[in-house]
C-alpha cells in the first residue's frame, strides 16, 4: 500500500492535517466511549478517555504552533 501524499509540500498543510485528525478523533472517540460504557465495560472506556485527552492535547499544541507560524510567516 503506497502512502497518500500531501497535495501541497508545506510543512503547515501537514501541521492543519495533524490539527484535523487530532480533532476528528475526539469526536470519534465520544462515540466509543459511549459504545463501551452502555456494555459496562468501564475499562474500556477509560482507555478511549485516555487516548481522548491525548488527541487534546496534540490538538491544542498543534493549534498553537500553527497561530505562532503563520504570525512569523505574516511578518
Amino acid at each position: 500500500m503506497t502512502e497518500q501524499k500531501s497535495p501541497v509540500k508545506d510543512k503547515n498543510y501537514d501541521l492543519i492535517h495533524v490539527l484535523q485528525m487530532s480533532l476528528d478523533n475526539i469526536y470519534r472517540m465520544d462515540t466509543y466511549i459511549g459504545d463501551a460504557e452502555q456494555r459496562g465495560d468501564s475499562e474500556l472506556a477509560t482507555w478511549f478517555r485516555k487516548i481522548q485527552e491525548n488527541n487534546r492535547k496534540a490538538g491544542d499544541q498543534a493549534k498553537q504552533m500553527l497561530m505562532t507560524r503563520m504570525q512569523q510567516e505574516g511578518r
